[in-house]
């Protein structure tokens, strides 16, 4: 279908677009490759040391310099030419895997060597991640943003059945490093197509790169770069609430492979495979989600905190489930939910800083995301201990729910303080580049 077909609600709707069409189908790859990867990973790190310590430790050293690095990872974003930017990042990672392969081919791999090419990978996916996802962005009009992130969300999850799905079938007839070595073509099978993409009419054009004639920035420069887009985000309300409303969200109310199986497996009294069956109406309902959450073509901060509220009265009632039957019926609604929302927050995040600042916006993002995920399992684990499986849900439902509650009522009454930022080149300006905002 051509680009300039008229405007849709359709979920489908960023396929349309040629460009977009090959990046789904570049991170599908990428994702499969991915997934095939981590699904060996875990047990190549237990084969080596014969403890589960070590397999937790080498997934932190990769996840450490997303708290560390993301900052100056999304001012690189900003800086350079964004295509180049994807293009050298994903050969790079790709190296790191045929690097991988070829020391477990030789049987040259122990854990220092893994912990290395673990860190090595993380630091260069703080550049990767950002800009893989605001070139996305490039791809399409902003009206489909929503509809791009959704797909990208369905080409996670096929990606990741694809990949584990492939990688016992890859290291029965191959070996362990054949998986990595997988990984690296999917790489370079990313970094070729992004050569032939294109930014289609209406999308938001990148910050014009520096000619290769401009001096280099001083550190100081660099300095200040990172500090422009700290200084955004806190002034920032609606970023503000929106990291709130994530925060408070992912800590208490995400975390249902926690939650649930502490439920499923205690008070009603399920095994294992009731459990599995929890998980899997959960995927399914995240695809669901996914593709409702596609359909968007406004989102706002006030849309991500309703979503999340209901999300979390849902919650409540599920702690309070009679038996596995109930819950079920209840886990699917949650699941849904909890996507959408998800599909919202992502579609702010990526659209409402101007051009020049969004690299360094998802940088602090990252950063925030990672303090979440390391800091949640253990808070919410002390509230288990407290209150028990269905106490924390209930009490964590219900702090949710009046938390943004009480921040839309605040807001309403008192409004939100806009933040005026210079524009520069690339940037859309005035009621326009709001045009996502609550």
């Amino acid at each position: 279908m051509p680009d300039s077909a008229p405007a849709s609600r359709s979920p489908w709707r960023s396929l349309r677009h040629r460009g977009m069409r090959w990046w789904s189908a570049a991170n599908f790859v990428s994702n499969a490759g991915t997934w095939m990867q981590l699904t060996v990973q875990n047990l190549l790190v237990l084969h080596i040391t014969g403890s589960a310590a070590a397999t937790g430790l080498s997934i932190s050293v990769q996840a450490a310099p997303a708290l560390f690095v993301s900052l100056l990872g999304g001012a690189a974003v900003d800086r350079w030419p964004r295509k180049l930017t994807v293009a050298v990042s994903q050969a790079l990672l790709g190296a790191v895997a045929f690097t991988t392969a070829l020391l477990v081919a030789l049987d040259r791999i122990n854990m220092p060597a893994l912990l290395v090419l673990a860190a090595v990978t993380g630091i260069i996916a703080t550049v990767d991640g950002p800009a893989c996802a605001l070139l996305g962005n490039d791809l399409v009009p902003r009206e489909d943003v929503p509809s791009a992130i959704g797909v990208g969300a369905l080409v996670h999850s096929a990606g990741r059945l694809a990949g584990t799905a492939l990688a016992g079938v890859t290291v029965g007839f191959l070996g362990t490093g054949a998986a990595y070595a997988a990984n690296g073509l999917s790489f370079l099978f990313v970094a070729s197509v992004v050569p032939f993409l294109r930014p289609v009419h209406g999308a938001v054009a990148e910050p014009v790169a520096q000619t290769r004639t401009a001096p280099a920035p001083a550190p100081a420069q660099a300095e200040m770069s990172v500090r422009e887009g700290l200084r955004f985000f806190v002034r920032r309300p609606r970023l503000l609430a929106l990291a709130g409303i994530t925060g408070i969200s992912s800590v208490f109310g995400r975390n249902y492979g926690l939650t649930l199986a502490v439920l499923v497996t205690g008070p009603l009294a399920g095994g294992a495979g009731s459990f599995g069956t929890v998980s899997t109406v959960l995927a399914v309902g995240g695809i669901i989600g996914a593709i409702l959450g596609a359909r968007l073509r406004k989102p706002s901060v006030r849309t991500v905190g309703l979503l999340a509220a209901a999300g979390a009265l849902l919650q409540v009632v599920a702690g309070l489930s009679p038996s596995l039957a109930v819950l079920m019926v209840l886990v699917l609604p949650m699941a849904v939910v909890e996507s959408v929302s998800d599909t919202a927050g992502t579609a702010v995040l990526q659209t409402d800083p101007p051009a020049h600042l969004r690299g360094r916006v998802l940088g602090v993002w990252s950063s925030i995301g990672t303090v979440w995920s390391l800091g949640g399992p253990p808070l919410l684990g002390l509230l288990m201990e407290w209150a028990g499986a269905r106490g924390a849900l209930v009490a964590g439902g219900l702090l949710i729910a009046g938390s943004i509650g009480a921040g839309l009522l605040v807001q309403r009454r008192g409004g939100l303080m806009p933040v005026t930022v210079a524009a520069k080149d690339g940037d859309v300006t005035a009621r326009e580049a709001l045009g996502t905002c609550a």
